[in-house]
């Protein structure tokens, strides 16, 4: 191994090494473009980063700016930054606990009057705008504040040290970015009295985004944080075939790249049936496929002993995929000029009208949203206040209205439709009168009144539900401004009378001001159109707990108007400019489609 030694910014260094193959060691191109490098290419490369221990004679200030430069280290237990530490504060540090997570690099301060020639002691303060944080069970959550905290400082000998701080680490955005990389663990979607009704669709894998240190045995601290369970915003709507309490013994993936998973001794719980290990096997299988370096093609789930319990191959996963209830978006959808439901085929720039009365124009649409099957549709008439739902076939029947709205205008009237992959409607009626976001079950029925407890005085502008059911993206007016906002749905209640809540809604984007629409782009990752501050339109992928997407954003000249992905990402991006419908495959440029047309949608 060869390594060279590199300045870092005032007092860390990284060391680079490379493997000693028979050409050698590859040399820095000297021409070419730059590029962004993601969480993924910056956790498997060899660029080690490690903290510079304090010197003698350093001053406070000196104390303070190594100690928090040796916190963005890639050491696993912060030895070097516990050296910066009193002893007493060095073994009850919990730099665990929290991310505070700054825009800019943090900026120790010293405290007017904070110096006690006395008593050998001195105050700094840390400053900053808080753009994130991330919690114990490494879940991120977005904010827009400011934060200041404190260390104080005592003489430990001739030595200033550090005797009193905050448990947590507080990062810059850009060294979050380079340390922490985005993992989607996944756990079983809970669907109360519709799991009934989903029948074999009710073993549904929900992601949940955590954040975990890209360059620290990833793979061993992706099984653990699944095993600890989910975040603590998705756990009323979701459970894990892991026993409570089980526990990492070892995991190691072998030279056949599958997975094995020694548990630790379960206490006081049975060894998991067969059923249940290969549901355990399932949401082991799916986690660790998020992680470039740790892609297994099976898992094994073993006792404490070494004992097999289960193992699960590609194939036997397939019923478990989180994408099985996404559908197979083979087909775009959008509203011609003359208000009929067309279709684009794969990456096809010639729309054909649909089969049935929809393509027949038998209602003039303003909206649709599409079943994720692809045999059903739902549209908004262009007044704005009645809602069919019809078949995409020959022969189809129209049928009468599944919803009628009782506003005065389309503008305060239905929302554009969405479906869940178990084939429930929803819609949000935006009667000043008396707004309500509704679900069909089926897309028939009588509507249920869904609750939304968070919205206060917002009213729901249009909606995106995920495929899994369980996640709501709503585009909430308040204010004079338009944000973008996640909720999970909670169902309690029966069958028959099935109660169904909105709960926690949390901001996704606090960087637009205005957001004029979303799609679902992804597992756990959403397209948004909106503004900035300045006025400026912006198209830009976002992650579903708002933290910053590794995607380009794509910028708008202010006239997009509606966009549309898959969360299938192979497929092709859909927006809305003016009159026209515009396609961004993958690879390529935009490219104008025909005909003319509106409100492009994916199954969904």
């Amino acid at each position: 191994m060869s390594g060279a030694v590199l300045s870092w910014p005032a007092r860390a260094f990284a060391l680079l090494g490379c493997a000693v193959l028979l050409a050698g060691c590859a040399s820095m191109p000297s021409s070419g473009e730059v590029s962004k490098v993601s969480p993924g290419q910056h956790a498997d490369s060899q660029v080690r980063v490690y903290g510079v221990k304090p010197q003698k004679g350093e001053t406070p200030d000196q104390i303070v700016r190594g100690f928090l430069e040796a916190t963005t280290s890639d050491e696993a237990t912060y030895g070097t930054a516990r050296l910066y530490l009193a002893p007493g504060l060095r073994k009850s540090w919990n730099p665990y606990t929290k991310i505070t997570v700054l825009q800019d690099g943090p900026l120790p301060v010293a405290e007017p009057g904070g110096v006690d020639s006395k008593e050998n002691s001195n105050t700094f303060s840390l400053s900053g705008h808080q753009v994130g944080t991330v919690d114990g069970k490494h879940a991120y959550q977005t904010a827009d504040e400011t934060y200041q905290t404190n260390f104080h400082l005592s003489k430990v000998g001739s030595e200033w040290r550090i005797d009193g701080l905050d448990d947590g680490l507080v990062l810059s955005e850009a060294d979050f970015q380079r340390i922490y990389q985005s993992v989607n663990m996944y756990y079983f979607a809970q669907l109360g009295p519709d799991a009934v009704s989903a029948g074999k669709r009710r073993e549904v894998l929900v992601p949940d985004p955590v954040y975990l240190r890209g360059r620290i045995d990833l793979l061993s601290s992706t099984v653990k944080a699944l095993l600890g369970g989910p975040t603590n915003w998705l756990d009323p709507v979701v459970d894990s075939a892991f026993p409570d309490g089980a526990g990492v013994k070892s995991v190691s993936l072998d030279d056949s790249q599958r997975l094995n998973l020694r548990l630790n001794p379960l206490k006081g719980a049975a060894v998991p049936d067969g059923q249940q290990c290969m549901r355990m096997a399932a949401q082991l299988f799916y986690t660790v496929q998020g992680l470039a370096s740790s892609q297994a093609g099976s898992v094994e789930v073993q006792g404490a002993g070494g004992e097999q319990l289960c193992s699960m191959g590609s194939e036997q996963a397939q019923p478990y995929a989180p994408s099985v209830l996404a559908g197979p978006a083979t087909h775009q959808f959008y509203i011609d000029t003359a208000h009929r439901l067309v279709s684009l085929y794969g990456t096809a720039t010639t729309a054909e009208r649909v089969l049935g009365p929809f393509g027949e124009g038998q209602v003039p649409l303003g909206s649709v949203a599409v079943r994720r099957d692809e045999t059903f549709a739902a549209g908004v008439k262009t007044d704005g206040r009645t809602l069919y739902v019809a078949g995409l076939s020959t022969g189809a029947a129209l049928g009468q209205p599944v919803l009628r709205s009782a506003a005065k205008d389309a503008t305060n009237g239905l929302s554009a439709p969405s479906w869940d992959g178990y084939g429930n409607l929803w819609v949000a009626d935006r009667d000043p009168a008396r707004p309500r976001l509704l679900m069909l079950r089926d897309g028939a029925g009588t509507p249920v009144d869904v609750a939304v407890p968070d919205l206060g005085s917002g009213r729901i502008e249009s909606l995106r539900v995920a495929a899994d059911g369980v996640r709501i993206a709503l585009v909430v007016r308040e204010s004079g401004h338009t944000t973008l906002r996640l909720g999970r749905i909670e169902r309690s209640g029966t069958q028959q009378k099935p109660q169904i809540k909105v709960a926690e809604l949390r901001l996704v984007t606090p960087q637009l001001e205005d957001v004029k629409a979303a799609s679902w782009a992804g597992a756990s990752r959403l397209v948004v159109v909106g503004n900035v501050t300045n006025g400026v339109q912006q198209i830009q992928y976002v992650d579903a707990d708002g933290s910053a997407s590794y995607s380009p954003t794509l910028q708008g000249d202010g006239g997009v108007a509606s966009v549309a992905a898959s969360e299938n990402q192979s497929k092709p991006l859909l927006a809305e400019l003016g009159d026209g419908i515009f396609q961004l495959p993958l690879d390529a440029d935009w490219k104008e489609v025909t005909p003319k047309g509106s409100s492009p949608v994916y199954p969904g």
